[in-house]
């Protein structure tokens, strides 16, 4: 199917990069996705392939009734994306019609543009009184599995609930901007969540450079390290910037490094709008040397704990990789570990739901290193609860904490202090 410039038509082709290629939504994006869309088509295209995405289980649960069999991937993607529209209060009219109108057009489907209609009006007429006895829809077993077994069946149920609720938008603000223009809500972390954003750039103060967009758990690692005015701080695995710049308007001298020279633009981009400053390296993070007060790594991980944003990752994924991420991790904090001067310290946070990528890896660390000792005491930063605090000593979050306010991605931090 031509990757034609319509909201419907790229949300398809998105749709079939992630179930049909195993490619990432992010890296569909980069490689110019959507790029024929203009701004408003572009947050539709995405919308509509992410809700799909969330509410895959569903879709096909209600599909399966008037299917004898399943269609080519791209049709039965045609047929996904109508049902989450159509269940959603779509008008059926439009959505109908379009979709027909796209299969039609398919040099390869048009044939089956009389089936999408049949199966499509029946949908409308009758899906919507099923959608809403539908369970809400389950990770993979490849995940859900290992997750089950990490936080126990009623957590995980908890977790996949939040998935399908999605995510609002939180914002970090520099320390003296004004962000009361934004409306939204005062986290008790510090964070601004607003609960529909619109378009971003469009909102008060970013051209201003007043706040970046940033997770309220992605905001905490850098909030716990408390980097100083002058302190020679190296945030390893920087990208996209948003730890950089917390760091960076607190007033520490900040080396930032990251391996891909895409992502370290953009956080060159981020760092010019907000009219902050910092030392980018494009590099690996193995082959960093000197001596800093404090090192922050976000080391590579499954991203797991972000599901809620990013609903391909399950089905793009499988699990595969998973190995080799825990030992680089390994690899990596013992490397940080090595840049941090005595008395100084290490933030390790990754932004996974695996305790092998979070909880473990610092167990062992506190093992290998005898002049490591995990800070308990500064996790207790506002708006932290004691018992998300782990046995050895980090900083356990999961998607389902604070599910009456929209929850936060699931995340593991530790922060480790060297002995003097």
């Amino acid at each position: 199917m031509s990757n034609a410039n319509t909201p419907r038509r790229t949300a398809v082709y998105l749709l079939d990069q992630v179930l049909g290629e195993g490619r990432l939504l992010a890296e569909c994006y980069a490689a110019g996705a959507l790029e024929k869309l203009a701004p408003e088509e572009r947050a539709r295209a995405q919308r509509l392939a992410v809700e799909t995405l969330r509410s895959l289980e569903r879709a096909d649960r209600v599909l399966k009734k008037y299917l004898k069999k399943a269609p080519p991937l791209t049709v039965m993607n045609v047929l996904r994306l109508g049902t989450v529209e159509l269940c959603a209060g779509g008008a059926a009219h439009g959505v109908v019609n379009d979709l027909v109108a796209l299969v039609s057009g398919h040099r390869r489907h048009g044939q089956l543009k009389g089936m999408v209609n049949a199966v499509l009006r029946k949908v409308a007429a009758e899906g919507a009184a099923e959608w809403a006895k539908l369970r809400v829809p389950r990770l993979p077993n490849w995940l859900r599995k290992p997750l089950a077994q990490a936080w126990g069946a009623e957590t995980m149920l908890a977790i996949e609930a939040a998935h399908l609720a999605g995510a609002p938008l939180d914002i970090t603000g520099k320390p003296q901007a004004d962000l009361t223009a934004l409306g939204g809500e005062r986290l008790p972390t510090g964070s601004i969540r607003l609960a529909t954003a619109g378009q971003v750039s469009a909102l008060p103060g970013y051209s201003a450079g007043d706040w970046w967009v940033q997770d309220a758990a992605a905001a905490l690692p850098a909030r716990i390290l408390d980097v100083q005015p002058g302190e020679r701080v190296l945030d390893l695995c920087a990208a996209p910037g948003g730890k950089t710049m917390q760091m960076a308007a607190a007033g520490a001298n900040v080396t930032a490094v990251d391996a891909s020279a895409s992502r370290a633009a953009r956080l060159q981009e981020n760092l010019a709008r907000t009219g902050l400053s910092a030392d980018l390296i494009v590099g690996d993070a193995l082959q960093q040397t000197g001596q800093y007060d404090a090192v922050l790594l976000d080391a590579p991980c499954s991203a797991t704990g972000t599901i809620r944003r990013h609903p391909d990752l399950p089905h793009a994924k499988d699990g595969s990789e998973f190995g080799a991420l825990i030992e680089l991790q390994a690899q990596m904090l013992a490397h940080a570990w090595s840049l941090v001067k005595p008395g100084g310290r290490l933030m390790f946070c990754t932004c996974s739901l695996l305790p092998d990528e979070g909880e473990c890896q610092v167990e062992d660390a506190l093992e290998m290193f005898p002049d490591m000792t995990a800070d308990r005491a500064a996790l207790a930063v506002p708006g932290v609860e004691a018992d998300w605090i782990t046995e050895e000593g980090g900083l356990r979050l999961r998607p389902d904490y604070w599910s009456d306010r929209g929850g936060m991605d699931g995340f593991y931090m530790a922060l480790l202090r060297k002995s003097g």
